[in-house]
């Protein structure tokens, strides 16, 4: 939210006093002025918050340890697991660069596709 709070306050405010001279809705408004704008912040918001969201090993160890029957395994503790569980290092290293490349193509796929909406001043 910090991150949009600063996007907004850098988009001037004579472009809302020029879409309420035209007639333009607050949604149009939205949509064909407001939402273009933030596209940057979205697109770095949205890949670090997909970044972020397979870093939340500490969570899981703390509180279930993977849960019952393995009910809330991720990915990460499972390569924890497997290196410092099960000593199993070489296993553990190939499932961290798997982890790597999949985020890699997840981080690009989204700015190839975003790439197209996002428009900087």
């Amino acid at each position: 939210m910090i991150f949009y709070l600063a996007a907004l306050q850098h988009i001037p405010p004579e472009l809302r006093e020029a879409a309420k001279l035209e007639g333009a809705s607050r949604w149009y408004f939205f949509r064909r002025v407001l939402f273009p704008l933030l596209m940057p912040t979205t697109l770095f918001v949205l890949v670090n918050a997909i970044l972020n969201s397979f870093k939340l090993v500490d969570h899981l160890f703390i509180l279930t340890k993977g849960g019952p029957d393995n009910a809330s395994n991720l990915l990460l503790y499972y390569i924890y697991e497997s290196a410092f569980s099960y000593f199993d290092t070489t296993y553990a290293a190939t499932l961290t660069v798997v982890l790597l490349l999949l985020l890699a193509f997840m981080a690009l796929a989204q700015f190839f596709v975003l790439d197209r909406r996002v428009h900087y001043r």
